[in-house]
């Protein structure tokens, strides 16, 4: 039997749209989109599929799409299909193939969407996917944003199969016999989410065996719960935060009294990118000098006496305040180059143009900008910490060329390396180093 009903009531309860409106659906060919397009048809709704073929599969991308292009025939709806070289996407803008699938994909349905005049885009999520996202979540660190997974409906984007779980999916394809594709990848354990599907979540449901309904409950709890959080960081916003000319202020004697003070103060500045690291190390510094500034990719935060002094940056502060993520295998700075490696053999060499870094101590995003007044660091070697200006003296540095100097800054805000010069004593490779990370100054 088809789960019409459940399928309308979904729709209704969530005010996911209007009987009125059109719908992009994305279809990979897989059982939960397939599902998906046989009860818009079924419901009578008006829609669309969209179908991207990103190449990664070779004949079976090929096969995919030739499936959803006869799916969209026997619907009567209209189809639309790109290709993506998703490799070479990836490997310019420096990510994961997985994320540049993402990016590529939802990037494309909202120009479709805008373009073909579709009122929102459906993807077919359902609760095992919700299961998955918040597990993702919880390992790899989350607000509470990222306890409630993913939600119904957010901005253009609905997920009408949310009151489904996967083994619900499969009973409605076996019952009305519809045919579908089934994608290699997804038996795969290179992945993190198939690991969490094939392998976590069954050995959860035996202690649980009401797991997907368990999580429908908590989804709704936590949702609910940033709902609340929210409203408090909207108040907060109106009490501690002044615009005026040359960015925004926000007290600090209001910002030292916040209670929990680390969670409020990330709601308040995660809209300006700012990650937990950063924040935690500002609410460390509060009471170091005037001055001592903190970065985002997009924003710069800076001790001011009484007040925190919140500024967006120029695009040429931003280049100078170049962003490493965990994926990077090189980043330019100014006129310098670095390639970035892995080695899980122990090892160093005294060349000024290389850090050996236990990787280990290293909290992503890294940042790599010019030195700042009040920067210090512990030089290899000393125990003691010594301030970036005296070490350029030493060094008998020019001025004119200080400046100039990339500095690697952790996401906790300690310098790592003073590239071509010196690196800190704190990180260095040690009998207990597991992974060491290397980074090479390239020479022009």
């Amino acid at each position: 039997m088809l789960p019409l009903q459940n399928f309308l009531d979904f729709i209704s309860h969530h005010t996911l749209f209007s009987p009125d409106q059109r719908i992009l659906l994305a279809i990979s060919g897989g059982k939960d989109s397939v599902l998906m397009g046989h009860l818009f048809k079924v419901a009578g709704f008006k829609f669309g599929i969209a179908h991207c073929n990103f190449g990664l599969r070779g004949e079976e991308s090929q096969r995919d799409e030739r499936f959803v292009t006869s799916l969209a025939t026997q619907l009567e709806v209209p189809l639309h299909v790109t290709h993506f070289a998703t490799k070479a996407y990836a490997a310019e803008h420096k990510i994961s193939t997985q994320m540049a699938a993402r990016e590529l994909r939802y990037h494309w349905f909202e120009e479709l969407r805008q373009k073909e005049n579709y009122d929102y885009i459906a993807v077919g999520h359902h609760q095992d996917d919700a299961i998955e996202t918040i597990l993702l979540n919880l390992v790899r660190g989350t607000g509470i944003a990222g306890l409630h997974g993913i939600l119904p409906k957010r901005d253009q984007l609905i997920r009408p199969l949310l009151f489904l779980s996967s083994a619900g999916i499969e009973q409605a394809i076996v019952e009305n016999s519809y045919s579908f594709v089934e994608d290699s990848s997804n038996s795969s354990s290179a992945y993190a989410r198939n690991k969490l599907r094939l392998g976590v979540i069954p050995l959860l449901k035996e202690i649980n065996p009401n797991l997907e309904q368990t999580f429908e409950h908590n989804i709704l709890r936590f949702a609910e719960t940033e709902m609340v959080l929210q409203q408090r960081v909207a108040q907060l916003r109106t009490e501690i935060c002044e615009e005026k000319k040359g960015g925004i202020y926000l007290a600090l004697e209001k910002i030292k009294v916040l209670n929990p003070k680390r969670l409020l103060l990330f709601e308040l500045l995660k809209v300006y990118n700012f990650t937990e690291t950063v924040v935690e190390e500002l609410l460390n510094s509060l009471d170091k000098q005037s001055g001592t500034s903190f970065y985002s990719a997009s924003h710069r935060i800076t001790l001011n006496r009484e007040e925190l002094i919140l500024t967006e940056m120029t695009k040429t502060a931003i280049y100078l305040n170049q962003m490493i993520h965990p994926s990077a295998i090189s980043v330019s700075f100014g006129s310098h180059v670095f390639g970035i490696s892995y080695s899980d053999m122990v090892t160093f060499d005294r060349n000024p143009l290389k850090a050996f870094i236990d990787a280990d101590l290293l909290i992503f995003p890294l940042v790599v900008r010019t030195w700042q007044e009040g920067d210090r660091f512990m030089p290899m070697g000393m125990r003691n910490y010594k301030k970036l200006s005296d070490f350029f003296i030493d060094q008998k540095i020019p001025l004119p060329q200080k400046d100039s100097i990339p500095i690697l800054i952790n996401g906790n805000g300690d310098v790592v390396w003073i590239a071509g010069l010196r690196q800190d004593n704190r990180y260095k490779v040690t009998a207990t180093t597991k992974k060491v990370a290397i980074f090479e100054q390239k020479l022009n």
